[in-house]
């Protein structure tokens, strides 16, 4: 069966009525449950009429406002992974809007208990108006990773009303502030209606990230209380301002979790066709994700879904792509991951996502589930070597120069597998997951004793240093240091290749008191403390990006020939030597890219100067060409032919 042959799902408004539809291959009847405007008491319980695999039910007197749910009946033996329960009220998969957020509680696991009081009402909704305009993204562009709640949460200059709510990116001041750091796109952490952990209420914690869906398309009340409308308004806005917009999809798990989870959707609609089970045993979830389950991507019922999920934000919300949380789910089946995977190629072959901008977290946590490189070219990924590399470099790591030019080369040693001539690298050097760029410089390790999990959670291995000192402190040494870092870091970032990404508020030098795993934290640890950032800091990352933008080498992909275009030198002038390679203890190189100058309409050469030393160190510039070379960053320099310690300098060589 293909995606293409199934009817219509979810509830469709016909001439005739609206037209309620699910599939369900092993449910014996489901039930289309209607509810009061208030979505307290259930009105009618309706059965609806299967025809092969397909439940549904046409009604002339459920407008546009109805409120619904289903309820499945059939053989409940979870043992052999059937999970019905007509107890269980249960949310439309293809539902676009929620009368309320989910909320965590065990009744939603307990067979036999109705649940119609804690779970959310379907709302049938009108047909919203088709917006497809092409994507507002060029290749070497900034990306600007945004946490909804946090990021305006505590902002000053928004109304309150609109504080933590996708309405508020739209608002004047954090417009102008996107403006000013250079922003290309805005990449928004989940949006779409979750359900907390079921071990965090009892610690008194809420996921504030969104990791952990149940609905697909539905947008999450707290978020987005204006809806699909609000989220259309507000890319709209942006677009205006040349901004464009990436949402951020969860579609390798459910917020349903293992078998001790809540059943609130598709566990309870079908669990031995929306998840993937182990072939010898149904009972045992494939648990590729870490988080309990995973989607069966590989099935056409499930592929419909992504993909109608996919063309619904862009249709009704104008969004300009999509990145995808452990996206080697995608290409999965049976037999592992394949570049050449139906979902995959039904996302780049159709005529309204074809022309979106598509990232890949190329990896999950199963067999063979490290992807890196292997998505297919259209897919930009996001790549964690160069991330390390470049943490690595400024940690003080030996051995590391090499792995350090690569990654401001673009990766063509990942990119140019399956006969790549252009990289596709999402550079980033901090993210959501893990320390924020202040932390990574101001903790040795991390400190997630505030998620409840004796700070057994969140990831290790952070490649970071402390400066001397572990964490908080007020030593102006010390934190002076720590804000050349950050600068150095971010330097090294925009001079990369490719795209770029980076977390909002790291250019203000946001911290996380040291946790590493804040998704449970929905206050001010993750809260973006707007009136603490560093003024400097902000106008560092904007010099940086009118760097990018003024000069055509950054918005390149292609990979470099080395005939002409770039050249490696030691920073008294000669070219990179094979020594200078190999050396366990070099420090610094210098990094020349002939280039467009488009301030001036003519060809220019930019060098990239790379110091990670704790000194001055004095630097030669070819002078062949006979132009003028001129500072791009006068805060790197510490004096003529001096590039400052543990710093990163632009020049620009004019003819």
């Amino acid at each position: 069966m293909q995606p293409s042959a199934l009817p219509p799902l979810g509830a469709t408004l016909t001439p005739q009525g609206t037209l309620f539809s699910i599939w369900s291959r092993h449910a014996s009847r489901i039930d289309l449950c209607l509810f009061d405007s208030e979505g307290r008491e259930q009105l009618r319980r309706l059965p609806m009429v299967r025809s092969g695999d397909v439940h549904s039910l046409l009604l002339s007197d459920a407008p546009v406002g109805t409120r619904y749910g289903f309820r499945a009946d059939g053989v409940y033996d979870p043992d052999q992974g059937l999970w019905f329960d007509p107890s269980k009220l249960l949310v439309d998969p293809y539902a676009k809007e929620l009368d309320r957020p989910f909320r965590t509680d065990p009744q939603l696991s307990a067979f036999g208990v109705n649940t119609a009081d804690l779970v959310p009402k379907t709302i049938v909704v009108a047909s919203a108006p088709v917006s497809a305009a092409a994507p507002h993204f060029d290749a070497g562009g900034l990306i600007y990773e945004v946490a909804v709640r946090p990021f305006t949460k505590l902002h000053p200059d928004v109304p309150e009303a609109m504080r933590g709510t996708v309405g508020a990116l739209a608002h004047p001041c954090v417009i102008a502030h996107l403006k000013r750091i250079g922003i290309s796109c805005i990449e928004l952490m989940p949006v779409t209606a979750w359900i907390d952990e079921r071990h965090l209420p009892p610690l008194g914690l809420s996921n504030g990230w969104g990791y952990n869906p149940v609905a697909f398309m539905a947008l999450d009340p707290h978020l987005v209380p204006g809806g699909i409308a609000e989220l259309r308004d507000t890319i709209a806005t942006l677009h205006k301002q040349g901004i464009g917009t990436i949402l951020d999809l969860v579609f390798n798990h459910s917020g349903e979790s293992d078998r001790l989870g809540a059943t609130v959707s598709m566990r309870g609609i079908d669990n031995l066709t929306y998840y993937r089970h182990a072939t010898d045993h149904p009972a045992n979830l494939i648990n590729d994700t870490g988080c309990g389950n995973t989607i069966a991507c590989d099935h056409p019922v499930l592929r419909r879904l992504i993909l109608d999920s996919l063309k619904h934000f862009v249709q009704a919300a104008g969004v300009d792509g999509f990145r995808f949380d452990l996206g080697s789910i995608l290409g999965r089946d049976p037999s592992g991951f394949s570049r050449d995977a139906l979902l995959l190629q039904e996302m780049l072959a159709d005529p309204v996502l074809k022309d979106r901008i598509l990232i890949a977290e190329p990896w999950d946590i199963g067999p063979g589930g490290y992807q890196l490189g292997n998505f297919p070219q259209a897919f930009l990924e996001w790549n964690d070597r160069a991330r390390d590399d470049l943490r690595r470099y400024w940690r003080g790591d030996r051995h590391i120069i090499g792995a350090l030019a690569t990654a401001l080369a673009g990766s063509s040693d990942i990119f140019s597998r399956n006969d790549g001539k252009a990289t596709r690298s999402v550079n980033f050097i901090a993210a959501h997951d893990g320390f924020t760029l202040m932390d990574l410089v101001s903790y040795a390790g991390k400190h997630n004793e505030a998620n409840g999990e004796d700070n057994r959670d969140g990831h290790g291995d952070n490649q970071s240093w402390n400066n001397g000192v572990e964490g908080a402190t007020g030593d102006h040494e010390v934190l002076s240091a720590r804000r050349h870092d950050v600068m150095g870091l971010l330097s090294t970032l925009f001079a990369t290749r490719g795209a770029i990404m980076l977390t909002a508020g790291d250019e203000g030098g946001r911290s996380q008191r040291g946790n590493n795993n804040a998704y449970c934290q929905d206050n001010a640890i993750t809260w973006l403390d707007w009136a603490a950032l560093d003024d400097s800091l902000i106008a560092h990352t904007a010099a940086l990006a009118a760097i990018r933008k003024r000069f055509d080498v950054f918005s390149q992909t292609g990979f470099f020939t080395g005939d002409g275009d770039i050249a490696w030198m030691t920073l008294d002038g000669h070219p990179m030597s094979v020594h200078d390679w190999e050396s366990p203890g070099t420090d610094n190189l210098a990094m020349l890219l002939s280039t467009f100058d488009k301030q001036t309409g003519k060809p220019a050469r930019i060098a990239v100067v790379i110091n990670r030393s704790h000194a001055p160190h004095p630097f030669r510039l070819p002078t062949d060409k006979g132009g003028t070379w001129q500072s791009l960053l006068p805060d790197a320099d510490a004096g003529p032919h001096l590039v400052a310690a543990r710093s990163v300098g632009f020049h620009v060589e004019l003819f």
